[in-house]
């Protein structure tokens, strides 16, 4: 082959380089202890919490086919939206207050990717072993004992992934009624369809995908670094005391150490091996890290071996680094104009909508017009002729107990109701009634009138009057 063939033949460069599978090492420590948990309050709570009955209901479920949402002794309805409003916007104060004060804490302890990233490696060491063991099964051709392996290792994924898909579901399904669907294979439309995807979501990212939803797929990961200062509480190397970094053994001679620029960093590289993304946070600050402070578990032991202070990995601000500071001020930390800001705002928020939750009324009522008849003239009792406009109302009962309500009407001049003016709604119920609303035939005052419908409950002080409007022809 010539010069000139291979001169002429087109060069083929890859823009994609394909993930290298991380295989994290078991630690253990203060770190890991909170990790797991985090992991048990979290999955308790969103295992157990659809099962927890409520009365004769479950106590927490988001009816979606019905348009109501019940929360304990709440029951919420399409119109208390203002509500989910709030919750959202106070997740993201709470997210921006937590990540001012120690950073990507949340990612490394309580975010569900973590949590289930961390419960299906621990399957995966169960059932592969550690570390070495997991790397030589995977570099290992295919045999009796690697399918076995993958084989118990999957099903397990599977089958908790499910479990989970089911416990989402049973958030808009009561959990009950779903399990007896199950149980006899009679769970069919959209029930089927969110358990399978809930569960295929679950075992993709947790199972496969791992690190790398947190480094390119979540945006937090991308704007943290917007909300972080120097007194931010990070996971730091000590740079100026572990560099230079170096082999060396247990029982070597500290000043000869010194005398060859070694730092206390042995250069062990457990801190890159326990890493869930992969990471050397001797780097640096990256965004890849979660904050789970598991580089710091095993580095502390490592330096305890060796005889040295513990802390080379540790939570720290970068103030403290540059300071040379062996512990931060948690009051330092707190103590800050975005951290008192955030706090202030969250503050303000929950006392509004706890306020707001607290003072509202036990009902809701809704007018909506009948657009096939807006005024007719017609009869009443005593056959008097009277205009009459015709409406349809919505009460929706958000107290535990049925309600008996009186509904009255005012605005115009001998206005009143020509249907019943008690209504009757059961518990935590909504109810649609037809209404019929008159004033004598020969009124004087053609166009649009503003009327209120005042609804007054049997058993509650509250009161609640909504405007509508009462059409006059012209003669």
């Amino acid at each position: 082959m010539n010069d000139q063939d291979t001169a002429s033949r087109p060069i083929t460069v890859s823009l994609y380089e394909s993930a290298e599978k991380i295989y994290p090492r078991t630690v253990q420590g203060r770190y890991a202890t909170w990790r797991w948990i985090c992991v048990f309050l979290t999955q308790a709570v969103f295992y157990g919490l659809p099962w927890l009955e409520w009365g004769s209901r479950p106590s927490v479920l988001f009816d979606l086919e019905n348009r109501r949402f019940f929360i304990f002794s709440l029951v919420l309805y399409p119109q208390d939206f203002i509500y989910l409003t709030g919750l959202l916007v106070g997740c993201a104060l709470s997210l921006f207050l937590v990540t001012a004060i120690a950073g990507r804490v949340w990612c490394g302890f309580s975010c569900p990717q973590t949590v289930y990233s961390e419960i299906f490696m621990y399957i995966e060491r169960l059932v592969e072993g550690e570390r070495p063991q997991r790397m030589k099964l995977d570099q290992s051709s295919f045999s009796a004992q690697y399918v076995l392996k993958k084989f118990i290792k999957h099903s397990i994924w599977i089958a908790i992934s499910l479990i989970t898909g089911f416990s989402f579901v049973a958030y808009f399904v009561p959990a009950r009624t779903l399990a007896d669907s199950v149980m006899h294979a009679q769970v069919f439309g959209w029930s089927l369809f969110w358990i399978v995807f809930y569960g295929f979501a679950t075992y993709g990212n947790a199972g496969f995908m791992r690190e790398q939803v947190c480094k390119y797929m979540c945006p937090y990961a991308r704007f943290q670094s917007a909300m972080f200062d120097q007194d931010t509480l990070i996971v730091t190397y000590n740079q100026q005391r572990g560099e230079s970094r170096g082999h060396r053994s247990k029982n070597a001679d500290p000043i000869a150490i010194k005398a060859q620029g070694l730092g206390d960093c042995v250069d062990c590289n457990l801190c890159v091996q326990v890493c869930p993304t992969g990471i050397d946070i001797r780097d640096g600050l990256q965004y890849e890290c979660i904050g789970c402070g598991a580089c710091a578990d095993v580095c502390d032991p490592v330096m305890k071996k060796m005889n040295y202070a513990t802390g080379l990995i540790s939570f720290s601000t970068e103030r403290a680094q540059k300071m040379g500071a062996k512990s931060v001020s948690l009051l330092g930390t707190i103590a800050r104009p975005r951290v008192l800001i955030y706090a202030f705002l969250l503050t303000c928020l929950s006392s509004v909508m706890l306020y707001n939750l607290l003072t509202q009324a036990p009902f809701k009522l809704d007018i909506v017009r009948d657009r096939s008849a807006m005024s007719r003239l017609s009869e009443d009792s005593q056959h008097h002729m009277i205009l009459e406009n015709i409406y349809r109302i919505q009460i929706m009962n958000a107290s535990e107990e049925d309600e008996t309500y009186h509904l009255s009407v005012k605005g115009l001049d001998q206005i009143q109701l020509q249907t019943p003016s008690t209504l009757t709604v059961k518990a935590a119920q909504s109810e649609w009634f037809a209404l019929r609303v008159s004033v004598p035939a020969e009124i004087d005052t053609s166009g649009s009138h503003k009327i209120f419908l005042t609804l007054t409950p049997t058993h509650s002080n509250h009161t609640l009057s909504e405007a509508t409007t009462f059409l006059v022809p012209s003669h």
